[in-house]
């Protein structure tokens, strides 16, 4: 998703990578630091070597390139200062930190084509009688950490009284946000149901708040944005934050491992309660229906198996999915229209919203 690669999907008059580049040089800095405080209190380096490889394996930047745009629609200062940038990275640490638990609850072998943190601590400790637990606590404890260290790298940001207490007031709602969603997930994942309300309820909470409202509005906030911009800001983050998990609900199962770095039957074998499964079973046969209740949340689903469910969600639900991310895509441009940010920030938003939308992986 380069800001200067390819115009197949819009272009933007705004360096996106150099926002990027000086988000992870934030990062890179922070974890090092880390690492040097680290060796001094006796941490094992596997935790900062574990977590470094983690945050630089990939990943978009989705969540501190927002962050950032929010403050720019706000008015901000057009060079970024630094303190707005480290504040953009601690959205990153804790989306790493989510993203650790997210893969323990879900049993992932790898993401962004690597081990995820679990697997890789096992790995790391085979030749304990207990690698597999180890793992699992283990990445447990390193989720925390980066939990722990998002809200440092926040306060140490050198923002002012006013904007820390701004950015606070945001950041904890996304937190609980974020945390209540999983927890719905939770209770849907293994209980196929066609309740879309539900599964809608479930995007609101881990997805658009998450991924697109809050960190929008904590840029926002930072800036001393007009209430109109704020307001702006969430007509354009709420139907762009759904299409976005509607689409990686496709990927999860329509995906091709070798470009988004997951397996493509974990959504399956999981039994994950989402938009695709609901409207499936609400518009499928009575007999397709029934069948894919039987295979949904098996965890030793196979290959035949899972192309057995993708034949029924095709023919029942993927058109109508896709339906629904075209309009929200509709919906997130539209919001720009008359919104009251910069030309420029416009311009960066809805290119977002196309290689958001648009992607294959």
């Amino acid at each position: 998703m380069s800001a200067t690669s390819g115009t197949a999907i819009g272009s933007t008059t705004l360096d996106l990578d150099a926002i990027r580049t000086r988000v992870d040089a934030e990062l890179d800095s922070f974890v090092r630091e880390k690492a040097g405080s680290g060796a001094a209190a006796r941490l094992p380096e596997e935790v900062i070597v574990t977590l470094h490889g983690f945050l630089f394996a990939g990943g978009k930047r989705i969540r501190p390139l927002l962050c950032v745009l929010g403050w720019l629609a706000g008015g901000g200062d057009p060079a970024v200062p630094e303190p707005v940038v480290r504040a953009a990275a601690s959205v990153e640490l804790f989306h790493a930190s989510v993203l650790i638990h997210d893969d323990i609850i879900d049993d992932s072998d790898t993401r962004r084509d690597r081990p995820t943190v679990h697997r890789t601590l096992t790995d790391r400790h085979r030749d304990r009688r207990d690698p597999d637990r180890f793992g699992t606590h283990a990445a447990i404890v390193l989720g925390d950490l980066a939990m722990v260290w998002a809200a440092e790298l926040l306060h140490t940001a050198r923002l002012t009284a006013s904007q820390l207490g701004a950015a606070l007031t945001v950041l904890d709602s996304m937190r609980a946000d974020v945390m209540y969603g999983q927890y719905l997930d939770l209770l849907a994942t293994a209980c196929p149901s066609s309740d879309l309300d539900r599964a809608l309820e479930i995007v609101r909470y881990k997805t658009v708040s998450y991924t697109c409202d809050r960190p929008l509005q904590l840029g926002a906030a930072l800036a001393g944005a007009s209430p109109a911009v704020r307001v702006a800001l969430t007509a354009y983050a709420r139907p762009l934050g759904e299409a976005f998990q509607l689409r990686d609900d496709l990927l999860g199962v329509y995906g091709d491992p070798a470009r988004s770095g997951k397996s493509n039957l974990e959504d399956l074998r999981d039994g994950k309660h989402t938009a695709l499964v609901a409207l499936a079973l609400e518009h499928a046969t009575t007999a397709d229906a029934a069948r894919l209740r039987e295979l949904l949340g098996n965890p030793d689903l196979d290959e035949r198996q899972a192309d057995s469910c993708r034949a029924i969600l095709t023919a029942a639900a993927r058109p109508r999915v896709e339906e629904m991310i075209t309009t929200r895509w509709e919906q997130a441009k539209h919001a720009l229209i008359d919104a009251p940010f910069p030309v420029e920030v416009a311009g960066a938003l809805s290119w977002l919203a196309d290689a958001a939308v648009l992607r294959t992986s």
